[in-house]
């Protein structure tokens, strides 16, 4: 029976916008020979000879708010039909603007009809509300909404969603995102109430003097839309959407910076503010804004959510009596307060990762910036508060004004990030692989927002280069399919006429120099949508962003000399300052034409294929001329080599001096490269099959290595090496690399030449050093991939999982033990190396 039927890689997604949508499942048992889709009184696939799970609506033209349920059966290798699927569901949102009849609203105090980029500045945050009355008893109810910067929406009282800071990013002056709510079980007989709270999120970053802001501007003053359409059961509907008839108060929340902090009395809350029937004759009409609708597009991929609560381990004491509360673990998202105190104490709290000689948190401009504090004013009695419109990077909790005797139960850690399934699992015999481990995902967690952040306090914006160098880093472990199509929509977005990317996007800020153009950032855009289809055997993404791709290409042409490209940021935080900066922006022109001319050759752009292939070859030919000195490549350094070899350039008979020079260093923990060569490096050792210096570097605990962050107390991957004692982003995920071995080298788990999507796996699992045992699963198109193997003397057993729908070749590691084991069914294809179908299987190798 085929199972987890999803839509656009989402469960029963609402709001959808795409007019044909992609439809996959999962197979309980395998081979499929066939499959039959239903979407019922929309579509009938009929019978379709094929082995495909993943397909593309093909019926009636879908129209706004179209409701659909679907369902599949497929056909087996001998010929025979499964039964019908549980349905799946999907729901189209609103497809063009005049679908919306609602208007923009806000709070008089918060619109200037000049867009004055300070608007609102020393006011409380605004509360929305409106009331409406249902004509009849309804049985369906959908809300429509979007706000600016950051908006909370409620129904009588009750929030409409767990997601939280929304809207995600995007460019707010070209694309707003809306999302689609089932609140009819929200809704009552009689009268109904909608609230909305705003705040100004990073679309509203006014300047202010006495707290932390990595930059100020304004791309949209607070503002929200909202639309309810109701069902009701003699198949009528009406809508309720906000407008002039709705009212507007000052809230509770009297300020709120995005970088900076929250403040928040408590005294000054409005009781029922967002329930029917509530006094609202001292409330303003609300300022309804002249900004059509033709902005709002549908999200497309799991919102922020809580994912996770963390109490205070302990309440520690600084030694001027400052309390500072320690959650554990260095994370991003709110410090909770729950409070038993009388109204009008004042207190000001303050995040931080690291505590200084005296016990009070550090902050500091490198490191978390500062000053960045939060205020709560207590309300009389049992309370609870975290901010709603903004978030943190912390470890502790710096309380300052807390009386004595409050303990630790009054805060904990509420962790957020963007709800993708978590569908990796690694653990091995060795404490320390999975300790780092463990820090990286937690940084990969910080980090994981509406875009990928490289830290989640002082930056907070969508630098480029982690998401496609560390791509393969985040999907081992995370679903992450629905959400980079999404990353790319952002990323394309903030592409300027004349074809640059910049290195971050959303573009809140414009950057000079190479901050703003280099091609290991702004490639994002060219290897997303190809590592997408990779991943995922999705070829939308490149479909959908080609010509911006191709645009990319040629404007790193026109800015390339003789097939050198002169500028950029090089490897950036590199120990080796031998690296010539045009080498590494070379090798990442290299790289985009590369992949320009695989994507083109997917999508039968032959001509394209033809001439990116030809400049491909054209700055391999002119990287080797400019950087080829004597036996070595540009300064000599290890970046310089790993990119060399990376591309293939190293003379065959210099090649395995190469391998040998990076090996040792590896093995000794003399790694020099900086975040852009060091993925290379691992995936250049990976190859060449040197996992021995592998795992002797991620055993190492001297500096520079990932042992040391975790020796010295790191709990989330740091920004430098030495992090914990030198200071930095304490919530970095940048170094990350090595998860990706993890996986790959240690777990085996990998594609096989060729395979898109793991429709054939590899497994290849390597056992150096004295690591006895390795746990290693990830979820792939098809369902769960896992390998787990152990060793002990001098007998070698491993287990695999390969998926329905998939296939594997496995290959024993050379351990130079004699006899080697396979299951009936496997076939032989090599020495210690058998092809197998779907299934578990145990294969083993002793004396």
């Amino acid at each position: 029976m085929p199972t987890n039927l999803r839509t656009c890689d989402l469960t029963n997604p609402l709001g959808l916008e795409t007019t044909r949508p992609t439809l996959s499942w999962w197979l309980t048992k395998g081979p499929q020979t066939g499959y039959h889709v239903r979407v019922d009184g929309l579509w009938d696939s009929g019978e379709v000879e094929s082995a495909d799970q993943r397909i593309v609506y093909d019926g009636e033209p879908l129209t706004s708010r179209t409701a659909a349920t679907w369902r599949v059966r497929v056909r087996d290798g001998e010929g025979r039909w499964t039964g019908w699927s549980p349905e799946a569901r999907f729901e189209l949102g609103l497809l063009d603007a005049t679908d919306w009849s609602a208007a923009w609203i806000t709070h008089p105090d918060w619109y200037d009809e000049a867009g004055d980029p300070r608007v609102g500045e020393g006011h409380p945050l605004p509360l929305l509300a409106g009331e409406f009355t249902p004509a009849k008893p309804v049985t369906r109810a959908r809300l429509y909404v979007a706000g600016l910067g950051v908006y909370v929406a409620s129904v009588n009282g009750e929030p409409v969603t767990d997601a939280v800071l929304e809207p995600p990013y995007s460019d707010f002056t070209r694309r707003v995102t809306y999302a689609t709510h089932d609140v009819t079980a929200l809704l009552r007989d009689g009268a109904n109430a909608i609230g909305l709270a705003l705040g100004p999120g990073i679309a509203h970053v006014f300047p202010h003097q006495d707290r932390y802001m990595k930059f100020f501007g304004s791309q949209a003053a607070p503002k929200a839309i909202a639309q309810l359409e109701v069902g009701y059961a003699d198949g009528t509907s009406e809508r309720f959407g906000t407008g002039a008839d709705w009212l507007a108060t000052e809230g509770p929340t009297t300020r709120s910076h995005w970088y900076g902090g929250e403040d928040h009395d408590a005294r000054l809350e409005v009781a029922g503010w967002d329930a029917p029937g509530t006094d609202r004759s001292g409330w303003r009409p609300t300022t309804v804004r002249p900004d059509g609708t033709d902005l709002l597009r549908a999200r497309a991929c799991p919102p922020i959510r809580v994912t996770e609560e963390l109490a205070a381990t302990e309440k520690l004491v600084a030694s001027d009596g400052t309390a500072v509360f320690d959650v554990g673990a260095v994370v991003a998202g709110w410090h909770e307060l729950r409070l038993d105190l009388p109204a009008g104490q004042y207190l000001r709290l303050l995040p931080g990762d690291q505590l200084d000689a005296f016990g009070r948190v550090i902050q500091s401009k490198p490191t978390t910036g500062a000053p960045i504090f939060s205020t709560y004013v207590t309300k009389d009695g049992p309370q609870s508060w975290h901010p709603s419109f903004r978030y943190d990077g912390f470890r502790y909790v710096e309380a300052q004004g807390l009386p004595e005797h409050v303990g630790a139960e009054a805060v904990s850690a509420l962790v957020l990030r963007a709800d993708n399934n978590q569908i990796g699992r690694f653990e091995t015999s060795d404490p320390l692989l999975n300790d780092i481990h463990t820090i990286i995902d937690r940084a990969v967690r910080g980090n994981m927002y509406s875009v990928l952040t490289d830290c989640p306090h002082r930056e907070k914006l969508g630098w480029l280069e982690q998401a496609h160098l560390l791509f393969d880093v985040v999907a081992y472990n995370y679903d992450v399919a629905a959400y980079s199509r999404e990353l790319l929509v952002g990323i394309a977005e903030a592409q300027t006429e004349d074809g640059l990317v910049p290195d971050t996007a959303p573009e809140y800020v414009v950057f000079d120099g190479a901050f703003r153009d280099d091609p290991n950032w702004g490639g994002a855009l060219v290897r997303m949508p190809w590592q997408i289809y990779r991943w995922y055997g999705d070829t939308s993404a490149m479909e959908r962003h080609y010509d911006a791709m191709r645009r990319y290409v040629d404007y790193l042409t026109g800015k390339a000399e003789d097939g050198i490209l002169g500028y950029g940021l090089g490897d950036w935080f590199g120990l080796d300052q031998t690296t010539p900066v045009p080498l590494v922006g070379t090798w990442g022109y290299w790289r985009a034409a590369r992949t320009m001319a695989r994507v083109a050759g997917v999508l039968g752009r032959d001509d394209d294929a033809k001439r990116y292939r030809a400049l491909t070859d054209t700055i391999t030919s002119a990287f080797t001329g400019a950087f080829f000195k004597g036996e070595r490549f540009g300064g000599g350094g290890q970046a310089s080599e790993v990119l060399a070899l990376d591309m293939g350039v190293v003379p065959d008979e210099l090649a395995p001096a190469a391998l040998d020079r990076l090996s040792q260093a590896v093995l000794e923990g003399d790694i020099t490269v900086g975040e852009i060569a060091l993925p290379a490096l691992y995936q250049v050792l990976t190859r060449a099959g040197r996992h021995e210096a592998l795992f002797g570097f991620a055993t190492s605990t001297s500096h520079p290595s990932y042992g040391y962050q975790v020796r010295n107390g790191a709990t989330a991957l740091t920004e430098a090496w030495d992090g914990p004692t030198r200071g930095l982003s304490q919530n970095h995920y940048m170094l990350g690399a090595i998860d990706a071995w993890f996986y790959r080298g240690l777990g085996g788990i990998g594609q096989a030449p060729g395979s898109n999507g793991f429709r054939r796996l590899l497994i290849q699992p390597a056992a150096p050093g004295d690591l006895e045992s390795v746990r290693a699963s990830t979820g792939t198109p098809y369902g769960q991939a896992g390998v787990s193997w152990q060793r002990a003397g001098g007998e070698f057993a491993l287990e695999v999982e390969v998926p329905p729908g998939s296939s594997a070749e496995v290959r024993l590691p050379d351990l130079g033990l004699e006899r080697h084991a396979a299951p009936t069914g496997a076939v032989a294809v090599g020495d210690r190396a058998w092809e197998v179908p779907a299934g578990r299987w145990t294969f083993g190798a002793s004396r």
